[in-house]
């Protein structure tokens, strides 16, 4: 079969027109080892957003749920059905679809802006067998056509579309077979396969005696030999005829193994235990933090810093964890402290000690890091720990990420942006025609506004981001941050008002300020609804960076400190790796 798989970038007519891209695309495949159950689809969310807030968009490759496409077979034999039907691959492939619908939900509630096609809008069209054909191009633009407009793109893995029209499965392991058809369809080097092991082994590492390594570089040849029923062959032979490198890694792992060209000897792969973690604060971002992290096998939660031990919580935690004494939970010697209080001065006090511990932070306290950033950072240093911030500005949207791209690509002139979503969200019912106090009870009742709110209210919020930002765009803050007032006197019309946060350089001074605007002519700024905030960073040159995402609420703003947290557990790998 290998020998009729064709370069499908070689079907397309040359004078066809294509969506222009603007930004670095990577193809990931998730198959149904990652995703057993709609309870992992967060899990495989995480994996999407890292990727996002690096600056690229993400094309999702899916199979089934673990099972269901067996189920779906055994559903269609009891009907008589046989393994031949023509009409059977529409049915089997609907598990793929449901699978990818499932992730695009999990992208949307972290705050990615996420979309999803069936097998039949992605199109790519096969020849052969029903149950076994092969990709012979891609048959619209549908899949570039999205990825112009959104920052991730879910497909269903595993189907095609014959010449007749009818769905065609691409045999089994035949989602690895997309991911290779779309990334060598979009022009790209390398496709990612997430596996539930992190690379190709010498030997099977879940029932070899000894110690099974594994391979950093595998030729095409040792793939095939070794990969069993790890990589679908088509899936090699295509990436081999078209040169994409596949890359085999687990969730969450940088690292894994190159299928390509050339071979490497496989050596011993180094067993990490799990991080010691300790999570300060079990509120709206501390209680989704915990509901991520207890159940995962890469860390251990050995306590949970909180005013009242003995108050319930929304999130099932064993409560021997929980305590107000921040010496005690320092004394369990965490790898990690993870600090989501409300307070600020307390945040910053509990960062200075953990970092002089040597313990690693993150934090999603703006209040506190917008203190004294540049001296965390220094600390950090001095005591060789890492200190990350990125969920204290934004939410879910990688504001702290788009501001250093941008100064790493030249000077920046300045910046503004929506940046406190509990506003957002009450500015929206407002101009809708709710009351201030309705407005305040619905943000409250969705999870955004604090019992306290006036932090939000007041600009406060909004203000310590601002000096944030100004920090990652010119290396320092401004002293003073003048804020407009959000209250039950604030008149709000039909046009859209916004709570614009900004900074700019004006003759060597920085001037900023938080102001409510009702004459908005930006339309990035004029499209957020609800929770959502946006950033444009303005280079010196004239460029213009932008990104968007939910800016408050329990699940975007766990993402995005999970997502710091990540990058540290990768630091510190690849540091151990040097040692």
């Amino acid at each position: 079969m290998s020998a009729n798989l064709a370069l499908v970038s070689d079907q397309k007519p040359a004078d066809q027109k294509q969506p222009a891209l603007d930004a670095e695309v990577v193809v990931l495949k998730f198959g149904s080892s990652v995703l057993k159950s709609p309870a992992d689809a967060p899990a495989v969310a995480s994996e999407i957003y890292g990727h996002v807030r690096r600056g690229r968009k993400v094309v999702a490759v899916v199979s089934a749920l673990a099972g269901q496409t067996d189920k779906l077979l055994s559903e269609a034999r009891e009907l008589g059905l046989d393994h031949d039907n023509e009409l059977l691959p529409a049915y089997v492939v609907l598990g793929e679809e449901q699978a990818a619908a499932l992730v695009a939900i999990a992208c949307d509630r972290v705050g990615l802006d996420a979309t999803g096609l069936s097998v039949q809008q992605l199109g790519i069209v096969a020849e052969g067998p029903a149950h076994h054909a092969c990709p012979v191009s891609l048959g619209n633009d549908s899949l570039k056509a999205a990825l112009a407009q959104h920052e991730v793109v879910v497909v269903p893995g595993f189907g095609a579309v014959r010449s007749c029209g009818r769905v065609a499965l691409l045999g089994r392991g035949g989602s690895d077979l997309t991911a290779v058809v779309l990334a060598a369809e979009l022009g790209l080097q390398k496709v990612r396969l997430v596996k539930d092991v992190d690379g190709l082994y010498d030997r099977d590492p879940a029932h070899a005696a000894g110690n099974p390594q594994r391979y950093r570089r595998a030729s095409w040849e040792t793939a095939r030999q070794l990969g069993g029923a790890l990589v679908q062959h088509d899936a090699i032979d295509l990436a081999e005829q078209s040169q994409v490198e596949i890359e085999v890694a687990a969730l969450g792992r940088a690292e894994g193994t190159v299928v390509g060209n050339r071979n490497a000897p496989p050596g011993p792969v180094s067993q990490n235990d799990p991080l010691k973690v300790v999570v300060a604060g079990c509120g709206v971002v501390g209680g989704g933090l915990l509901a991520r992290l207890l159940p995962d096998p890469n860390f251990e939660v050995v306590g949970v810093l909180v005013r009242n031990p003995s108050k319930k919580r929304d999130v099932d935690c064993p409560a021997e964890l929980f305590s107000n004494d921040v010496e005690a939970l320092l004394a369990k010697k965490p790898d990690l402290v993870v600090e989501a209080l409300s307070e600020g001065e307390a945040g910053y006090e509990l960062i200075r000690r953990a970092l002089e511990q040597g313990c690693d932070v993150v934090s999603a306290n703006k209040q506190a890091v917008a203190l004294d950033p540049a001296g965390l950072e220094l600390l950090a240093s001095s005591n060789g720990v890492r200190v990350a911030w990125s969920a204290s500005v934004g939410g879910g949207s990688p504001m702290i990420e788009t501001l250093r791209a941008a100064r790493a690509a030249g000077a920046v002139a300045g910046f503004e942006a929506v940046l406190n979503g509990t506003v957002n969200f009450m500015l929206q019912r407002l101009g809708e025609g709710a009351a201030f106090a309705d407005a305040l009870a619905d943000a409250r009742a969705a999870g955004f506004a604090e019992e306290d709110p006036s932090s939000d209210l007041e600009g406060r919020d909004a203000a310590a981001k601002v000096k944030l930002l100004a920090y990652e765009a010119f290396g320092r803050a401004p002293q003073d941050v003048p804020c407009d007032v959000l209250s039950a006197q604030t008149p709000v019309g039909h046009a859209p008002v916004r709570q614009i946060g900004a900074c700019f350089v004006k003759d060597g001074q920085l001037d900023a300020s938080v102001r409510l605007n009702d004459a908005l002519d930006d339309a990035l700024f004029q499209s957020l609804n609800g929770e959502r905030n946006a950033l444009k960073v303005y280079g010196a040159d004239g460029r213009v960076w932008s990104c968007k995402g939910r800016g408050a609420g329990r699940w975007a703003t766990t993402e995005s400190v999970l997502s710091d947290v990540a990058d540290i557990v990768r630091a510190r790998r690849a540091a151990a790796e040097l040692v």
